[in-house]
This record gives structure tokens, C-alpha cells and sequence, in this order.
């Protein structure tokens, strides 16, 4: 399937794994990109040396293009964005930032850069720093999130913008990428869904609460800091939601957010951030990350009549008239 996103990141189906952190490492990424996709190692946090490992694990597992995910909040931005060159990365996505520190570097070493975005007009920046595509996140998406739904971000972006729009939150199946295709958008990435494919990672007791979800199960805790994070309810997001409520536990919320994600990730469920997005009660199979892949662009194409490369196409002579 050919789409300008297929064509630019050199992939075969438009088809981008969301960037997870302490989740999308070289099994999972390597996975989706052997599959025709592009995974995405989700480098938030993680020191420079496993950032390495996993980049190197990940080429033992596939030759095709393979992506990285700079929080350009973290400490180690400006050293990250550099070792990513170094590794030869075919693309970076950014997020919680500007890129256009690194936008030079990363041009000069060859790499596509696609930015997450969360409105028109942070699309159209990203477009004039040289952004080779965006991905258009709603505010349904687990993690981090804005405040925009999908619905109305990806055709509010995909207007604004002349290069190629990824849509993202609220994705899991054909249904999800052919409505967001209908949108505006010549791609999707893909976050939740991934979650419980056997090459992901994360302890069972996690795949287990994005298999049992249902469509009202997740949370929005932290907007009062101005760090939005959609999660799965449980006593951690029913604890964060008391606390937010009461100034006076400032440090006891900080507290109880410290090491938050990698306690859900290593199994406790109930005590740790089970980040997932609102489609988590859409997602009850496990299956791996090729089936995912496939299975959703097949759906698609079926739901769409085969015509999803003439809807791109139509997405794109738009975008040129913008």
C-alpha cells in the first residue's frame, strides 16, 4: 500500500508504532518494522547505553527502516539526538518540544524527522523547521496527551499543513485508520493495540488490564500540573485524582508519581500508571505485531472499497492546494 508517508519513511504499509516509553524497545519495534510498518523505539529517560542496545538489538531482528522517539524535555536531548545520527536511524519522532535544535543535524545525517503535534499551529512550526510529516495525536491516545480529540485534530492539522499527516489516538483497527484516512491523514500511528501483541514487553498483568478494559476505563490524572497523562483507572489514578484536588499534598503526589510507569510495566497494576488510551476497550486479542499490521490494513481496504490509495491521493492534492 503506497501513501507519501509509505513513500518518505520508506515503508511498506503507513503504518507507525507509537513511542511508549519503558514499553517499545527492539523486540516490539523490530517486530512492527519487519512487518511492513515502522517501529519505534521510545528513548524517554533510558540512558544513552540502552538506547544503543536496543537500536542494535533491533537491526539483528530486521533490515527495514527503523525509528527512535526524542522527549525533547529530557535532560539528555542533546546528547541522544546526536548518538541517534551515530546509529544511523532512518527517523526520529519528537515530542514535549521543538525540535529545531536538532533539525540540521538530523537533516544532514539523513534522517526524516516527524514531530508529534497537538494543534494546527504547532504543525504548521514543525512544517517550516523542515518536518518531514506530523503525526496529529488526539487527546483519546494513552501517555501524554493534549486536549483536542481526533476527530477534530486531524483534519484541523491536515488543512493547516502541505506535508504528509500521520493520524493518531483512538486507533486500533481498519475502522480507526480508514476514518482517519477519511480525515485528512496518509498514515497512522498506533500505541495502544501494540500493547498486548506477544514481541511487547511488558509483564502479562499489563496485557491482561488493556485486555479487560472497557471503553469508560481509562483516566486523565496531572492536568492541574500541566502534564495531561491518559491511564487506565486503578487505585494509582484514583490516589493521583484525591491528591490533585488538595494543594497540600503537592509532595505526596510527587511522591507517588516517582517510578509511577515502570511499576505498572514490571507488573503492578494497581499501584503503577497503566498508560493506555481510551480504544483500550476495542483492544481483546493478543496476536502479534505482524497480525496487527496486516489484519488492520486489510480491514481497511475492505471497509473503504480498495480505494484508500485514491483517498491519499486525494488527501494529498489537497494538502498541495493549501
Amino acid at each position: 500500500m503506497r501513501t507519501r508517508v509509505t513513500d518518505i519513511l520508506g515503508i511498506e504499509k503507513p503504518v507507525v508504532q507509537g513511542a511508549m516509553a519503558r514499553i517499545a524497545g527492539a523486540s516490539l519495534a523490530a517486530a512492527v518494522s519487519e512487518a511492513g510498518g515502522l517501529g519505534v523505539i521510545a528513548c524517554g529517560g533510558a540512558p544513552l547505553e540502552w538506547v544503543a542496545q536496543q537500536v542494535e538489538l533491533a537491526r539483528e531482528k530486521t533490515s527495514k527502516p527503523l525509528g527512535a522517539n526524542v522527549m525533547l524535555m529530557d535532560p539528555n536531548a542533546a546528547e541522544l539526538a546526536r548518538l541517534l545520527c551515530d546509529l544511523g536511524i532512518d527517523v526520529v519522532t519528537t515530542g514535549a518540544g521543538s525540535p529545531s535544535a536538532f533539525m540540521g543535524m538530523w537533516k544532514e545525517a539523513g534522517i526524516k524527522v516527524v514531530p508529534v503535534v497537538a494543534s494546527a499551529a504547532l504543525a504548521r512550526r514543525m512544517e517550516r523547521l523542515g518536518a518531514d510529516a506530523v503525526v496529529a495525536e488526539g487527546t483519546e491516545a494513552g501517555g501524554h496527551v493534549g486536549e483536542l480529540t481526533t476527530m477534530a485534530l486531524i483534519p484541523s492539522v491536515s488543512r493547516a499543513v502541505s506535508i504528509p499527516v500521520i493520524g493518531a489516538g483512538g486507533i486500533a483497527d481498519g475502522r480507526g485508520m480508514l476514518a482517519a484516512f477519511a480525515l485528512g491523514a496518509e498514515g497512522v500511528q498506533v500505541g495502544t493495540r501494540f500493547l498486548t501483541v506477544s514481541e511487547c514487553t511488558v509483564d502479562d498483568a499489563y496485557k491482561q488490564r488493556v485486555l479487560d478494559a472497557k471503553d469508560s476505563d481509562t483516566i486523565v490524572t496531572g492536568r492541574g500540573s500541566g502534564h495531561p497523562v491518559r491511564c487506565l483507572k486503578n487505585r494509582f489514578s484514583r490516589r493521583v485524582r484525591q491528591l490533585e484536588l488538595d494543594a497540600s499534598c503537592a509532595d505526596e503526589l510527587e511522591g507517588l508519581y516517582v517510578g509511577s510507569l515502570r511499576r505498572a510495566v514490571e507488573g503492578d497494576v494497581d499501584g503503577g500508571s497503566v498508560m493506555a488510551g481510551q480504544v483500550a476497550g476495542l483492544v481483546s486479542e493478543r496476536g502479534s505485531a505482524a497480525e496487527v499490521v496486516d489484519r488492520m490494513v486489510d480491514e481497511a481496504r475492505r471497509l473503504g472499497g480498495g480505494r484508500l490509495e485514491a483517498l491519499a491521493a486525494l488527501n494529498a492534492e489537497r494538502a498541495q492546494l493549501t
